[in-house]
């Protein structure tokens, strides 16, 4: 099947005292931009709110949230499928909670592809996107991550930001597409070596990799259960 994809990912805006182990435990976490980039388009296009003097506000506002909802419900309503890593267990359930739309973001969240679910549901762990871009020879923006993002938008540095995010929108849709036309999912592991798996299929939706027996998890010590990712559907 031949898919048309637009990746999608968030930036929180909440500054956190150091290492946190459970991040969604420090909710709201709020949003303080967004990307989003079609394959068939040059640029991702970039989301957030303006303050009264026209720069970009600390966190976006719930109506500005909400028309973020809106795009990608007309997006997926003109034939693409939304992709991204983690989204599931951390995008769509912020986007959620910062929009009100409760409903429309369980739809978005189940009918997208999430590559980490698809990958947990097979694997029963996650693997990360700096893994997967990695073994493609790809790497994200040096001397910036997610845990730094809101604070260098709380201090001004906010293209810097945008440009973080713009580039894992990149990172996300070009490791969805090479996996769906090698089918397969390949990753560096902690130790250096490469390792992958096949998905014969292409990339499954949420909905449909839920349908997937639960992994042999035996041999974890603490092994995540789904519920880690769709709790909040329920």
């Amino acid at each position: 099947m031949t898919r048309k994809y637009l990746s999608f990912d968030i930036e929180t805006a909440k500054i956190l005292p150091g290492f946190v182990d459970d991040l969604m435990a420090e909710r709201p976490l709020g949003i303080s931009c967004a990307a989003a980039l079609a394959e068939d388009e040059l640029m991702p296009q970039l989301f957030h709110s303006v303050d009264g003097n026209g720069r970009p506000a600390l966190q976006m506002s719930q109506a500005d949230v909400s028309k973020l909802v809106d795009f990608l419900v007309k997006r997926t309503a003109a034939g693409y499928t939304i992709v991204t890593h983690n989204g599931l267990g951390f995008d769509f359930d912020i986007l959620a909670e910062e929009s009100g739309r409760l409903e429309d973001c369980k739809k978005l969240a189940l009918d997208h592809v999430d590559m980490m679910f698809h990958v947990f549901c097979v694997k029963g762990f996650g693997v990360g996107l700096d893994a997967a871009a990695q073994a493609m020879g790809l790497s994200k923006m040096e001397g910036v991550d997610g845990s730094q993002a809101p604070q260098l938008w709380k201090d001004g540095e906010h293209q810097r930001v945008l440009d973080y995010v713009g580039q894992d929108v990149n990172i996300t849709l070009k490791v969805a597409r090479a996996c769906d036309r090698n089918r397969a999912f390949r990753w560096v592991t902690k130790r250096g070596k490469f390792s992958d798996f096949a998905i014969r299929d292409g990339w499954l939706t949420v909905r449909d990799a839920l349908e997937l027996p639960l992994a042999d998890t035996s041999w974890m010590d603490d092994p995540w259960p789904r519920l880690k990712f769709t709790g909040w559907l329920s």
